[in-house]
């Protein structure tokens, strides 16, 4: 995050209430259409914003689609930051209109239309009020789609606050969005939080009987904003979950493994005790073009493997073979045996 972009996920924090939710940099479909942040409430709608951290001294020019501004290495042209966010409020709301549960079907003036507003607006967190109406940049940013630097202050009381990024709406309606709704909003910004027939559904049958990803399942499953928490904010490091049966650690595993091979260029390893896990791990996986990046064994196969690979004695099998399995691959460590690993391989 850039320093505007914390101190304005700082003032959405403190002055929206619980029931707002917010996203940040989450891509929506397409590869360069990445919001700054997006804020849903179940009874105003959604909205789309985009912070810039420009100082007034560095915009050289601005109209209404492109503004120069002087950077340490030399002059860039870049969007207008309204229009911007006006094209990333678009893309969201084509796709959400795709969904018939989530349009108007009486035939008043909204018919077809999405069943909640939707708008957008930019945050100027260096640009103060007096400063952008006395530059003309108000002729170009219409003035109340936007936000400044004094007008995300902390002092500034809540309830203003909030009015500002309502005011960002040109189209007002009454709207209760049901949890449901909100489930089906996610679900379709989101795809790496759904769960379905194709995706981390870990405990059913996954022959046949598989639904396309473009058709919204009758009965749809999402990750629960908790379990969607945690897999986005797992951080670097070791990580211990725990959770009782049917909590979603699997899922989170799973989406964390997704986030890596995206983030990433080494190959991605995930190790579970649980065969049919993790065959179903690794088609996921298949199915969402990551299988050269993400490899999904059980442990004791992945013991197997090393030992062969380092043509180290497999032991016997019969009973206690799987602790004999793994205690032949910690001696191997310890007396250093495997070395120089290329390609996909895990690394002792």
């Amino acid at each position: 995050m850039t320093g505007g972009e914390k101190r304005l996920a700082h003032r959405l924090q403190q002055k929206l209430e619980d029931d707002y939710l917010c996203w940040y940099d989450v891509p929506v479909g397409r590869k360069w259409a990445h919001p700054d942040f997006i804020v849903l409430h179940p009874r105003r709608g959604l909205l789309v914003l985009e912070v810039k951290d420009w100082k007034r001294d560095i915009i050289t020019q601005a109209t209404k689609d492109s503004c120069i501004i002087l950077t340490p290495h030399g002059q860039k042209t870049a969007s207008n930051p309204l229009e911007q966010a006006r094209q990333y409020a678009q893309i969201i709301a084509d796709r959400l209109r795709a969904d018939s549960r989530l349009r108007v079907h009486d035939r008043g003036r909204y018919h077809g239309h999405l069943c909640f507003p939707y708008g957008y607006g930019v945050v100027l967190t260096n640009i103060a009020r007096s400063v952008f109406e006395t530059s003309g940049l108000d002729e170009v940013i219409e003035p109340g789609r936007v936000i400044c630097q004094d007008e995300m202050f902390d002092s500034v009381e809540a309830e203003a606050f909030q009015q500002r990024l309502w005011n960002m709406f040109a189209v007002r309606f009454p709207c209760v969005l049901s949890l449901p709704q909100i489930d089906r909003i996610r679900w379709h910004l989101f795809p790496e939080i759904q769960i379905g027939s194709k995706e981390l559904d870990f405990g059913e049958d996954t022959e046949g009987r598989r639904e396309p990803m473009l058709t919204v399942p009758d009965v749809m499953r999402v990750m629960d904003l908790q379990q969607e928490q945690v897999a986005r904010n797992l951080g670097e490091g070791h990580r211990v979950i725990h959770g009782v049966a049917g909590s979603g650690k699997t899922l989170i595993l799973g989406y964390r493994a997704q986030q890596l091979a995206t983030m990433l260029h080494k190959p991605i390893l995930v190790l579970c005790y649980n065969v049919a896990l993790a065959a179903k791990l690794a088609a996921v996986m298949k199915e969402k073009g990551l299988g050269e990046k993400v490899g999904v064994k059980t442990f004791h196969s992945w013991c197997v493997e090393q030992l062969r690979l380092y043509h180290v004695k497999r032991p016997s099998e019969g009973e206690g073979f799987y602790d004999r399995l793994t205690e032949a691959v910690i001696r191997a460590v310890d007396t250093r045996r495997p070395r120089g690993q290329r390609g996909r391989e895990a690394q002792f």
